[in-house]
C-alpha cells in the first residue's frame, strides 16, 4: 500500500473496507476500480465494478451503521477517504457535491428494485 499525495494506492485484491466493519468515512475512486461483494454462507456474489469517480461507503455517512458489503481493488487503485467532517464541509462549499451523491444513490436504488422485480417474477413463474 503506497500513500500518494492525493489518496491511497491498494494493490490488486488487496481489501479496502470489509463488510460487517464500522463505517464512518465515504471513499472517491481517483483511479482504477474497485469490486464490490457481499458475502453470504461463505459465498461471495458481485454487486459492481466501479471506477474512477464512483464513491462507495457513503451510506456509512447517514446511517453509521456497519459495512455492507467488502469493496477491494480490481488491479491498482488510487482510493480518497473522506470522512464526515470533511464531506459536510464539501456539501457547504458546493452543494452540487450531495446532489451528485443522491443521484448515484438514487441510480442504484432503482438498479436494485429492477433486480427484485425480475427475482420477483422469475419466482412467481416457478424458476
Amino acid at each position: 500500500m503506497d500513500t500518494g499525495a492525493l489518496g491511497k494506492v491498494y494493490n490488486d485484491g488487496e481489501v479496502i473496507v470489509r463488510q460487517g466493519d464500522e463505517g464512518n468515512c465515504m471513499y472517491v475512486i481517483q483511479a482504477g476500480e474497485v469490486e464490490v461483494v457481499h458475502e453470504a454462507g461463505g459465498a461471495e456474489v458481485a454487486l459492481a465494478v466501479l471506477g474512477a469517480g464512483d464513491v462507495f461507503g457513503e451510506m456509512a455517512l447517514f446511517d453509521r451503521e456497519a459495512r455492507s458489503a467488502t469493496v477491494r481493488a480490481k488491479g491498482e487503485a488510487r482510493v480518497l477517504t473522506l470522512d464526515k467532517r470533511t464531506f459536510l464541509r464539501r456539501v457547504h462549499e458546493d452543494p452540487s457535491v450531495a446532489f451528485r451523491i443522491l443521484q448515484r444513490m438514487s441510480h442504484r436504488i432503482r438498479q436494485l428494485n429492477d433486480e427484485i422485480a425480475r427475482l420477483s417474477a422469475e419466482m412467481a413463474r416457478g424458476g
